[in-house]
């Protein structure tokens, strides 16, 4: 998997951090690209998302989300 530091919007609508996607997945960034491939340990891909190098990108894409960290749960958007 890949060490580049950038974001993606999950499926809940919220920041997230490539290299601490949380819920035990890992990210497989294209940065060529603008691609991340979010993956199970075993490989099987769960969300494809855009990459953005930095939060001011997210905010310039028109997007306004909040960031939450990798131990906030996939699926669950209103646990904070």
């Amino acid at each position: 998997m890949s060490d580049v530091t950038g974001y993606f919007i999950d499926w809940d609508g919220n920041i997230r951090r490539t290299q601490d996607p949380g819920g035990g997945y890992l990210c497989d960034v294209d940065v060529a690209a603008r691609y991340v491939g979010v993956v199970a340990k075993t490989g099987t891909l769960v969300h494809e998302a855009t990459f953005y190098h930095d939060l001011d990108a997210v905010g310039r894409a028109g997007i306004k989300a909040r960031l939450v960290p990798g131990s906030h749960r996939w699926g669950d958007k209103n646990d904070l």
